[in-house]
C-alpha cells in the first residue's frame, strides 16, 4: 500500500507541477512566440495544443527508454532527430485531415521541433526518468501549454471576430477589435494572463 501511494502521489505531482506550478508559458515563460501566433482562433489554439501535447509526450517516451544508449556529445542531435519525426507526423495528420487548420497554422507546425518546451522536457526529465513518468510528464506539460493558448484565444477570438470555435457570439452591431488578430494584441492579453496567474499564485521572481 504505501508503495501504491508514493507512485500515485509522484505522478500527481509530476502533473501538477507541468499543469500549475511549473505551466511552460506562464512560469517558465516558453513557447510564447507561437502561442502569440496561434492563438488568434480558439481552434488553432486547440490543434497547436494537441500536437505539441503529442509530440512531446512521444519524444519523451522514445528518448526516455533511450537514455541509456544515447552518447552524451550526441544527445541533443538525438533530440532533434527524435521530435522532428513527431513533428512530421502530426503536419501530415492535419494536411490530411484538417487543411484549413494546417492552412492557418502555416510554419508554425514545423516550428514546434525547436519549441524549447519539447526540448525541455527531454533533457531536463524525459533523460533521466523512466518511460512511465516521461509520459506523465509530457502530457502535463502539454496540458498546461494548451490550457494557456484557448483561454488566451477565446479572448482574442472573441474580441477580433465576435465568434467563438467560428460560431457567431457576439451582436452584429459588436465593434471589432483587429488589433486582437495580429501579435501585439496577442501579446497584450497574454501579458495580462500571465500576470493575473502569477499574482493569483503569488510567485515572485526574486532578483539576483
Amino acid at each position: 500500500m504505501r508503495w501504491i501511494r508514493i507512485k500515485y502521489t509522484k505522478t500527481y505531482n509530476i502533473l501538477k507541477d507541468g499543469i500549475a506550478k511549473s505551466n511552460p508559458i506562464v512560469i517558465a515563460v516558453l513557447g510564447i512566440c507561437s502561442s502569440l501566433a496561434v492563438s488568434n482562433k480558439v481552434e488553432n489554439a486547440i490543434a497547436m495544443g494537441l500536437g505539441v501535447t503529442f509530440v512531446v509526450m512521444a519524444s519523451s517516451a522514445v528518448i526516455s527508454s533511450m537514455r541509456s544508449i544515447i552518447p552524451p556529445k550526441v544527445r541533443m542531435v538525438t533530440y532533434m532527430v527524435v521530435i522532428s519525426t513527431f513533428v512530421i507526423m502530426v503536419q501530415m495528420f492535419l494536411d490530411a485531415f484538417f487543411p484549413e487548420i494546417a492552412k492557418s497554422l502555416a510554419a508554425y507546425v514545423g516550428l514546434i521541433i525547436t519549441n524549447c518546451i519539447v526540448m525541455g522536457r527531454a533533457e531536463a526529465f524525459a533523460v533521466k526518468n523512466p518511460v512511465k513518468y516521461s509520459l506523465v510528464d509530457g502530457f502535463a506539460s502539454g496540458m498546461g501549454y494548451m490550457f494557456v493558448l484557448i483561454v488566451v484565444s477565446v479572448v482574442r477570438e472573441f474580441l477580433a471576430f465576435g465568434t467563438i470555435l467560428n460560431f457567431q457570439v457576439a451582436p452584429d452591431t459588436f465593434t471589432k477589435w483587429s488589433v486582437m488578430a495580429l501579435a501585439p494584441g496577442g501579446f497584450f492579453v497574454m501579458a495580462l494572463f500571465i500576470w493575473g496567474i502569477r499574482e493569483w499564485l503569488k510567485y515572485y521572481e526574486l532578483e539576483a
